[in-house]
């Protein structure tokens, strides 16, 4: 049985992935942590989860926890990964998984040296939609892929991210989260592109903030080629119109295309030469990390499969994202 603890029981824990723990077979969430204790107990409360801390050490110690899912914003993943893989508890980080790639490698070492397996929750891997896309893919029903188009334009206030309030919000101050909403947005997208198409392996791009409501860039331009020659463009901008607005994925092959988004829907558009349009749609789970924390507690369990997200697959990512917008100096 994998008994769950999380650092930083905050928003994200309240459907997406709290729920998760205590549902999926096999698993328990034993403890919560937040460092505003009342919020601790009324999510315990709440939750119907047996125990609240106010403080990390002291989950992370706790005898009856064996998993650590941390929750915090970027900037805490990097040490509490130092201090669960200590404790010998396996890790499940959210994601992006770190500020920077150096802090995603020195991640993975520690765990490797610990002997504790660490996980990252890039959750659109296990979902229903997205392994559709893989399968169209896989099946080479538009074809040779030649490549990726993806597109998130959105307005000073976007309406796809956590928090609206740019003064208070960590997503848009790179001493948390690494960069802006590129790392936020882009970290799931192109994560995702690995997982269809393998690693990239030569990124570039451009950056720069246009807003001025935050230090971070807001306009993010990039074009990069994976392993298995697929290239592909992205445009990241949080500073267009309202009118303006898009959030859509294409991917171009020699018989069709593929067109689906990554946070404003579920369906999957297909077309193929000489066919009728095709759309498919999925209905989410309620939880929506649900299948992807399955797959790691089966795998902790010692069940057939294992967990399509890793620490190491997430570095790759946070590598792209550094090459992209030109922070390769963290």
């Amino acid at each position: 049985m994998i008994k769950w603890g999380i650092i930083g029981v905050g928003d994200v824990c309240e459907k997406k992935s709290g729920p998760a723990l205590q549902k999926a077979e096999g698993s328990e969430l034993i403890a919560v942590m937040r460092r505003t204790g009342h919020l601790a107990e009324d999510f315990a409360k709440r939750h119907g989860v047996p125990k609240w801390y106010d403080n990390a050490d002291e989950l992370i110690n706790d005898p009856e926890i064996n998993a650590i899912y941390i929750a915090t914003p970027p900037d805490g993943h990097h040490p509490y990964t130092v201090k669960a893989a200590a404790a010998g508890k396996t890790v499940y980080v959210e994601k992006p998984m770190a500020r920077s790639y150096n802090e995603c490698l020195e991640m993975i070492e520690i765990c490797k040296k610990a002997d504790v397996p660490l996980f990252v929750a890039f959750y659109r891997r296990a979902l229903p939609n997205f392994l559709k896309i893989k399968e169209l893919i896989d099946n080479k029903v538009i074809g040779d892929v030649r490549f990726v188009d993806v597109k998130v334009h959105k307005s000073l206030h976007p309406d796809i991210v956590g928090q609206s309030d740019n003064v208070q919000n960590w997503r848009t101050n790179p001493e948390i989260a690494g960069a802006g909403y590129f790392y936020d947005l882009a970290s799931h997208q192109l994560d995702y592109l690995d997982y269809l198409f393998g690693p990239i392996v030569n990124a570039q791009g451009m950056a720069k903030n246009f807003g001025g409501l935050y230090s971070s860039e807001d306009t993010t331009l990039g074009t990069f080629e994976f392993e298995t020659g697929v290239m592909g463009m992205g445009s990241w901008c949080f500073a267009v119109s309202d009118n303006s607005e898009i959030e859509k994925t294409t991917i171009y092959g020699s018989k069709g295309r593929i067109e689906f988004t990554y946070f404003e829907g579920s369906w999957v558009d297909l077309f193929v030469d000489g066919k009728e349009k095709e759309q498919f749609t999925f209905e989410m789970p309620e939880h929506i990390q649900q299948p992807l924390i399955q797959s790691i507690v089966d795998e902790l369990n010692g069940k057939s499969g294992k967990s399509p997200s890793t620490g190491t697959t997430a570095a790759r990512t946070n590598w792209a994202m550094e090459q992209i917008c030109k922070r390769t100096d963290q």
